[in-house]
């Protein structure tokens, strides 16, 4: 009778005769069945190949000694360099390992000792299911790491908007975060405290599932979220506000190209620096309706954009238009003084108010738009006097 030992040790050498018989066999199989194998370039081809090899040279090093100290799929993806596991899925990686076992299996007979068939079977099945659950923790440590790498690459991309500096390379860094040119929603604001790495992750998945390729800041206890989407933008907001703490949140101006975004982002974070002169600023704000407020935190670009559009329409529109609302302003918004002292009756002066509202936009008998005109009426003068602006 052969004793257990001559049997394995009989199994173990016909195994590492037959690797390569067996690598050969696997690709073959790969290649009938799977049709993502064949599309695959050259190069990965040659990786998955590599893989494969790997894992019958690790089954047969495993068989040798299955209580040795065993490192499954992170021995067999050594291999291959890191950046299979973006071109090829974990359900791919799974299939390999399943034709590699089918493979030796299908070649038990064969390569087993006599006696030692179902031995070698049984050795099959535990090997499968351990470099599954080992397949699985590479992937995951992939994922990690390339999560690692994004949200790196995410704050470097929103502090490039932050700051303005839109070079050659932000666009391709933005299109690996999953931003397209197209109507994007910027909003900046509050967070609900400090927040810790879990907390941020959470965040930003739930930024993501609102609109896919969502870029997320967080600045201390600044956010700014830069969402992408084709859909309607007042819903898209309203799905982001539950995320940002207490305090002003401030929606940046429409927005389509990164250039765009970073002026945006930018004028909605003076919005955020300025929204406290205003007490009665809604929640969210449109960052154009802070006007005269970011023009008092020194936002230059918002005493261009106020002068603008509201104060060169009305210079430009002639008549007694750019009279009728400097008169009415001076006058204590008083629709009687301002008739007495331009001379007309005070149902002229509304009309003429009337008019600038079409114009504009904005109603000279209401106080905020009052305010709004007034203070872009004092910065248009200075302008036109040559006077430095502050």
């Amino acid at each position: 009778m052969v004793a257990p030992g001559d049997v394995r040790h009989e199994t173990l050498r016909k195994l590492k005769a037959g690797t390569g018989k067996l690598a050969t066999a696997a690709l073959r199989e790969l290649d009938t069945d799977y049709r993502w194998f064949g599309e695959l370039p050259a190069q990965e081809r040659s990786w998955v190949g590599t893989v494969a090899q790997a894992g019958i040279t690790s089954f047969v090093t495993w068989y040798a000694n299955p209580t040795g100290t065993y490192r499954g799929a992170l021995e067999i993806f050594a291999a291959a360099p890191p950046e299979l596991t973006r071109s090829v899925s974990l359900q791919h990686t799974l299939s390999i390992v399943r034709t590699v076992v089918n493979v030796v299996e299908d070649n038990a007979d064969e390569l087993a000792a006599v006696g030692g068939e179902a031995h070698l079977r049984e050795a099959i099945l535990r090997y499968s299911r351990e470099v599954a659950f080992s397949a699985a923790e590479v992937y995951a440590r992939a994922a990690e790491t390339r999560g690692a790498w994004d949200a790196r690459l995410e704050a470097l991309v929103v502090d490039a908007l932050v700051r303005g500096e839109v070079d050659d390379d932000l666009p391709s860094r933005a299109a690996a975060l999953g931003w397209k040119p197209g109507p994007t929603l910027v909003m900046v604001g509050r967070t609900h405290g400090a927040l810790g790495e879990t907390q941020s992750a959470d965040l930003r998945r739930a930024m993501r599932r609102a609109a896919a390729g969502a870029m997320v800041g967080i600045h201390g206890e600044d956010l700014i979220v830069i969402a992408r989407s084709d859909h309607d933008m007042g819903e898209l907001s309203g799905n982001i506000m539950e995320s940002f703490g207490p305090g002003p949140v401030v929606i940046g101006p429409p927005s389509v190209t990164l250039v765009e975004v970073a002026r945006s982002t930018r004028a909605a974070f003076a919005g955020v620096v300025a929204a406290p002169a205003w007490s009665l600023t809604p929640r969210p704000v449109l960052a154009d309706d802070l006007l005269p407020e970011r023009v008092l935190v020194g936002d230059a670009s918002a005493r261009a954009r106020l002068i603008a559009i509201a104060y060169d329409p009305i210079v430009k529109a002639g008549g007694s238009l750019q009279e009728t609302v400097a008169t009415f302003l001076d006058c204590g918004r008083s629709l009687e003084l301002s008739a007495r002292t331009m001379f007309v009756h005070a149902n002229t002066v509304r009309y003429r108010l009337k008019k600038v509202s079409e114009l504009t936009g904005w109603d000279v008998l209401s106080t905020r738009d009052a305010h709004v005109l007034e203070m872009a009426f004092a910065l248009g003068r200075l302008r036109d006097a040559g006077r430095a602006l502050l």
